[in-house]
């Protein structure tokens, strides 16, 4: 049997390539960050922040394109899978704040300490909390996404009293 080359034209698809990156990466960041911080050692706080930067940074792409996976999904799944993809769609926009924040705390954890040297310590562990807090919200992002996707493993909806955003 032929191996079929991957559709790198379907939003879906790509959202599904990239969607894990930045829990992922996110995690390898914090526990780097988190050994550095144990030892004190300032100079592996470095390669740390950085991986934060660029893994927050990926929640953009994880965004970005489930934006464009959202309709095609949308007309391949059957109702309770469309109705919890509409909540990973809500999710997802309350909570990619979350990730942008980390990301600029993150630089500013760079920088800073460049004129504040002093200051290295207590932004790395902000940063730290806040990388807790984003894998916080992206778990609760990505559960509604799985569930959209995954039968086998979908609870019964919740009965949601808050208005929903609009969508496209």
């Amino acid at each position: 049997m032929p191996e079929v080359p991957p559709d790198f034209s379907n939003p879906v698809y790509r959202h599904l390539l990239v969607n894990h990156l930045p829990l992922i990466g996110l995690l390898a960041g914090a526990l780097t960050l988190a050994v550095a911080l144990l030892t004190r050692r300032a100079v592996a706080q470095i390669p740390a922040l950085v991986l934060i930067v660029l893994m927050a940074a990926s929640a953009f792409l994880a965004f970005e394109t489930g934006e464009a996976a959202y309709k095609p999904a949308r007309a391949s799944l059957d109702d309770p899978g469309v109705d919890w993809l509409d909540i990973h769609y809500d999710r997802a926009h309350l909570g990619i704040g979350v990730f942008y924040a980390t990301g600029a705390l993150a630089i500013a954890a760079l920088l800073a300490p460049l004129k504040w040297p002093r200051s290295r310590p207590w932004l790395a562990a902000a940063v730290l909390l806040a990388c807790l807090l984003s894998l916080l919200v992206g778990a609760w992002i990505a559960q509604a996404g799985g569930y959209a996707s995954h039968a086998a493993i979908r609870p019964p909806l919740p009965i949601l009293d808050d208005v929903p955003l609009p969508r496209p």
